[in-house]
């Protein structure tokens, strides 16, 4: 089908991009940033001509024409292909352009604000970047705020009034289970490193193969914010840091991303570039990622199979016991930085970004009260405020990327995984296979349950299809409770 060619055409130019991305955060010449700028802004202006082409929209309109869905598959792409150029066409070329090379400038001042802990450096930066937002929505259109036109380009199907409803009644349980989880947290240490970065890479390798990341098809890299990129329907890069203190925070960086990574390898690579090839959404997709690193990578089963393992890695955990490990990764504790945030906190970073985001575009605050707004809202929730900018509002690297709506899936991440985790070990044979550390029964559950299906069905269906109900807080509180408020 001709339209079916355009569209892999455009995921062409738009996986050369990605490997210009991800070279740039991983081994790019800092000298080197302008030129990548241009490159990136050519590849996201000649994509953006692609699909609002003449060309393009004929062949589309020919194909919905003659579809008469006998193959439901074919008119799920048809309908997300149309849902996206429907958006598409809205996008003058210039602002992409323009928006493209705002991005890339703004990357490289947030890493400098950031080294500095100087919110100034990338204010203007942050301005332009929220400016684009808000032109976008205005040109997408939205019914009730700013902030719906945005993330529904993260989000298919949802809306900022959901998402809201979801936070304020996850908020109601979390703020009591919070407290009382970090009441019940003594204080813990691992015992004192330097746990050495080469030998992490080693215990990191082993575990992301043994929960099922495959390594023909990707690989780990260092970068100074963890993430996961697909640069091929073969081809995907996970990135970590690491810290010599403690090994864990590159572990569970590790087993995020390969979540994330696990579930990019199990679309149908026949399709890549069709929507039944890619993703449904950041909801689905941050769920992979939290599924791996909390209810399993946290799990008393998985450290059953593992700590031995890390016990054979790092010395000094040879007399360190097990119990005490366990009550290291399990505390809760308030922190500044939300990558480093425990489960029973976490949910609360989220809330912050997403209020913060919210009152930008609806223009409530200024860029320029960003910091205070933050320090604020975060004092209002944590009962500190953190020691500067690079702990604060300059800690995380989606706005100097655009990703302006993006936060609120974290959240939908852990919802969603709490409730796929509780459908798959219901299944005996899944749940024997768990409690022994092994895995291959869980990832075979989700490849047939979420990642064969790519784009075909809305998030909340596709939830659904996966687990007889729409999402809810319901098994995510559960979760939290029976980890953090429970004794062993």
């Amino acid at each position: 089908m001709i339209i079916f060619d355009r569209v892999r055409e455009i995921a062409l130019v738009n996986s050369a991009g990605n490997i210009l991305s991800w070279d740039q955060e991983t081994y790019l010449p800092s000298g080197s940033a302008d030129y990548r700028s241009g490159q990136l802004s050519y590849l996201a202006t000649h994509a953006h001509k692609l699909a609002t082409s003449d060309d393009f929209l004929r062949a589309l309109a020919d194909a919905e024409q003659t579809d008469d869905g006998s193959d439901p598959v074919r008119t799920a792409n048809l309908r997300e292909i149309r849902r996206e150029s429907d958006r598409s066409v809205k996008i003058p070329t210039d602002l992409v352009t323009r928006e493209s090379t705002a991005q890339s400038a703004g990357h490289h001042a947030w890493i400098a604000a950031r080294k500095a802990s100087d919110f100034s450096i990338f204010a203007p930066h942050l301005e332009n970047l929220f400016g684009f937002a808000a032109k976008k929505a205005d040109l997408w259109g939205f019914v009730d705020e700013p902030y719906d036109a945005l993330l529904e380009g993260f989000e298919r199907g949802t809306s900022t009034t959901t998402i809201a409803g979801l936070f304020d009644t996850l908020r109601k349980d979390l703020a009591p289970l919070s407290a009382q989880a970090i009441t019940r947290s003594a204080p813990s240490e691992l015992p004192p490193g330097p746990y050495p970065v080469s030998i992490q890479q080693s215990f990191n390798a082993v575990v992301a193969a043994e929960i099922g990341f495959d390594f023909q098809t990707g690989r780990i890299d260092t970068t100074a914010h963890p993430f996961c990129t697909t640069l091929g329907p073969r081809d995907v890069r996970l990135t970590t840091r690491y810290m010599t203190s403690d090994f864990t925070s590159s572990l569970f960086g590790v087993m995020h991303e390969a979540g994330h990574g696990m579930y990019e390898q199990g679309l149908p690579a026949s399709d890549y570039g069709l929507p039944s090839g890619s993703a449904v959404s950041l909801g689905i997709h941050e769920s992979q990622s939290r599924l791996w690193e909390n209810q399993v990578g946290r799990s008393p089963e998985f450290w059953g199979k593992f700590y031995p393992i890390a016990q054979g890695h790092f010395h000094q955990l040879k007399d360190f016991p097990f119990e005490k490990f366990l009550h290291h990764i399990h505390r809760a504790e308030y922190s500044p930085i939300r990558v480093e945030a425990d489960e029973a906190t976490y949910d609360l970073h989220i809330v912050l970004r997403f209020r913060i985001e919210r009152m930008l575009l609806n223009r409530e605050i200024t860029v320029a009260q960003v910091p205070s707004t933050w320090n604020d809202l975060f004092h209002e929730s944590f009962g500190f405020i953190p020691p500067d900018d690079a702990r604060g509002c300059l800690q995380d690297i989606h706005w100097s990327m655009g990703g302006i709506g993006y936060f609120p899936t974290y959240t939908l991440g852990n919802i969603n995984a709490a409730q796929l985790f509780k459908s798959a070990i219901a299944i005996p044979e899944i749940s024997a296979a768990t409690a022994k550390a092994d895995y291959a029964p869980l990832l075979a559950w989700l490849r047939e349950n979420i990642h064969c299906h790519g784009g075909v069905l809305d998030p909340t269906a596709l939830m659904k299809q996966a687990t007889e109900k729409s999402p809810s807080t319901e098994a995510y509180i559960r979760h939290l409770k029976s980890r953090y408020v429970k004794s062993y």
